[in-house]
């Protein structure tokens, strides 16, 4: 054994810019990949901790910010768009920056939602979104409004730091709104420290946005968390570094973490590169301990098959003690062995798969400084709506309020904000895109309910089980990655898939997972629905099939190119089959189709006319017809 600084052939962050103490590691690299970094990785060196050039190009009388400034900006929690349906000719880009929050668990204060709601009419488009990380994005802010924007976040103990970029996103948990249930207490208090210990610590942020000013916060950090993040023992952390944990290269790729209680599956689990679920004494609730699972990420590239959406798996457990020191092991690894030579391989799930999870576990308990404890036995994962009325356990109710898609305007932007303002009421963001109002007295009841129905937001009971379980990422026009539309497309879809149920005589109750991105990198974790359309082309969509209503398993990809137009065509022999071949009411969609197989499901639609068999290979590769579905023979 030799320590990572060492060994020649692998050079490791310590070498870069000081001298320092790394992990112990084998004697043979880790990986055959040699020490060739893309654009991004030599951008984030040389920016002085994601200062330069951003701080110079904020002042500039451009409305655009360069490539080198916007891979920095990522990190400060924003990215630079450009409204395509709003070009002028002749005129270039319209460019506009997309501002996300970052709160642990989705908690929103009186304050934040208040001052949310306000920036979007001042700076945004008038329009806040709810993201399936439980923030806010706010769309359309112009480059000179920038600082005002995030200065104001900051001011109202908001923060946008780590939003986006090659760090930890913002930390996930259910949004269960219980007073009363110390093992959820417990979710929130880890959610906040995980958080905190990952944060960007070098002061770029305030001095980006602040000018450099001093910015206290009320909330104090847990000392346990500092001492964590400082601790230079087994080489999770670099001694004098201004990024202890991160180093001046930060991660290779972005890093999500989720919390949860067992059984508890409201914030798709699975799909996170590190999972910590809280383990309590049965009877009293206590924190025993952490089961922590690693290596999910939903992201993928149409074409490229070795890129693709994985679930994260068992790693072991962790005393209560142990949980930072566990974290920060993990993130250790990957910061050190991730791909910093093509970002589509540098996500932690590429590296467990060319590792395994024995050896991925080995190296991070070198850096943890002793072994995981066994995996623990775990109930079935479900999913948790919260929507509707809740008992808190403290005499308050909380209301979880469905909003399509994430998207707050109009009349039920205005309610919304009458209701938290009038009553003080702090919120959450949940996974689904939806809010809870939280702290509401009993007798308020009434008035929230006929408030929010008339603004057009009405109960839960009353929404079709299909649009409840949907979700869709914005997608166009705005996000330079759409090649399709989403968000705007989603609500008819979902309308479609009912008419055709209704047609075949489902009942009204009928429901599954649909969920509709207009990209392959899968925000809206397509790949976990029962019904997944990805986007592949201005007006075509991928279809995967085979996830399941509690998010425990992957879809397949079905079909491609499969024109929106032709929906009720493509979809009327596959729900048909459905009715006729279900083993009963209990059993989804989702698990239906996994069950009986593409080949039998595409014998149907052939059956059926909905899709042709495809054509041979002619002389130059025989492309299939413009416009015509490719169907997966297998799954």
């Amino acid at each position: 054994m030799q320590s990572a600084c060492s060994t020649p052939s692998r050079p490791c962050m310590g070498q870069r810019r000081s001298v320092i103490t790394c992990v112990a590691t084998p004697s043979r690299p880790p990986t055959a990949h040699g020490p060739k970094r893309s654009k991004v990785e030599i951008i984030k060196e040389k920016s002085d901790f994601l200062r330069h050039p951003l701080m110079q190009e904020l002042v500039t009388k451009e409305t655009n910010i360069s490539e080198e400034a916007v891979q920095l900006m990522k990190f400060h929690g924003s990215y630079q768009q450009d409204d395509r349906e709003k070009r002028a000719f002749g005129s270039g880009k319209l460019y506009q920056f997309m501002m996300r929050t970052k709160q642990p668990s989705g908690l929103v204060s009186n304050k934040l939602y208040l001052v949310m709601d306000e920036l979007a009419d001042l700076y945004g488009n008038g329009t806040l979104r709810l993201t399936t990380r439980q923030t806010f994005q706010l769309h359309g802010v112009l480059k000179g409004d920038l600082k005002t924007v995030f200065s104001s976040v900051i001011k109202a103990m908001g923060s946008t730091l780590g939003a986006c970029g090659d760090v930890n996103r913002n930390v996930c948990s259910p949004p269960a709104p219980f007073t009363d249930r110390p093992d959820y207490a417990a979710v929130a208090k880890v959610s906040e420290d995980v958080a905190a210990l990952l944060a960007p610590q070098s002061g770029a942020y305030y001095d980006v946005w602040l000018d450099g000013e001093k910015f206290f916060s009320l909330a104090r950090e847990d000392p346990a968390v500092t001492a964590a993040r400082l601790d230079t023992s087994h080489g999770a952390s670099f001694p004098g570094s201004p990024e202890p944990i991160y180093g001046d290269l930060f991660l290779p790729r972005k890093f999500k973490v989720a919390v949860t209680v067992p059984g508890d599956n409201s914030v798709d689990v699975l799909t996170n590169d590190l999972v910590i679920v809280v383990l309590s004494d049965p009877a009293t609730r206590a924190t025993t301990g952490y089961h922590l699972m690693v290596g999910g990420g939903m992201g993928r590239s149409h074409g490229k098959a070795s890129t693709f959406p994985h679930l994260a798996a068992d790693l072991g457990t962790v005393a209560p003690a142990d949980l930072l020191a566990a974290v920060k092991a993990v993130v250790a690894v990957q910061r050190d062995y991730g791909r910093r030579d093509d970002r589509k391989q540098a996500r932690l799930k590429y590296l467990i798969v060319e590792w395994g999870m024995d050896k991925f576990r080995s190296v991070a308990e070198q850096y943890l400084g002793k072994r995981f404890g066994p995996p623990a036995a775990l109930p079935p994962w479900e999913f948790r709506p919260y929507l509707g009325w809740m008992e808190q356990g403290d005499g308050r109710l909380a209301y979880g309020v469905y909003v399509r898609n994430g998207r707050v305007r109009g009349e039920a932007k205005k309610a919304l904000r009458a209701l938290v303002e009038r009553h003080d009421l702090p919120l959450t963001i949940t996974a689904n895109q939806n809010l809870i109002l939280r702290d509401v007295r009993p007798e308020l009841r009434d008035e929230v309910e006929a408030t929010l129905t008339a603004a057009g937001l009405p109960g839960h009971e009353t929404l079709d089980p299909l649009d409840a379980l949907s979700m869709a990422c914005p997608a166009m026009p705005l996000c330079g990655l759409a090649i399709g539309e989403a968000e705007r497309a989603s609500p008819d879809i979902v309308r479609r898939l009912r008419g055709v149920l209704d047609s075949l005589g489902f009942p009204a109750a009928e429901r599954f997972v649909v969920r509709v991105t207009g990209c392959p990198n899968g925000c809206a974790r397509p790949y976990m629905a029962e019904l997944g359309l990805v986007g592949d082309g201005a007006t075509s969509y991928q279809v995967w099939l085979g996830g399941t209503h509690g998010a425990t398993q992957l879809a397949q990809l079905y079909a491609e190119r499969v024109k929106l137009d032709d929906f009720e065509k493509f979809f009327t022999p596959l729900f048909a089959l459905f009715k006729e071949q279900r083993l009963g009411p209990e059993e989804s969609f989702g698990e239906f189709t996994s069950r009986f197989g593409f080949p039998a499901l595409h014998a149907r639609q052939l059956a059926d006319g909905a899709v042709e068999e495809p054509k041979a290979k002619g002389p130059r590769g025989g492309r299939k017809p413009a416009g015509s579905a490719r169907v997966a023979a297998s799954n």
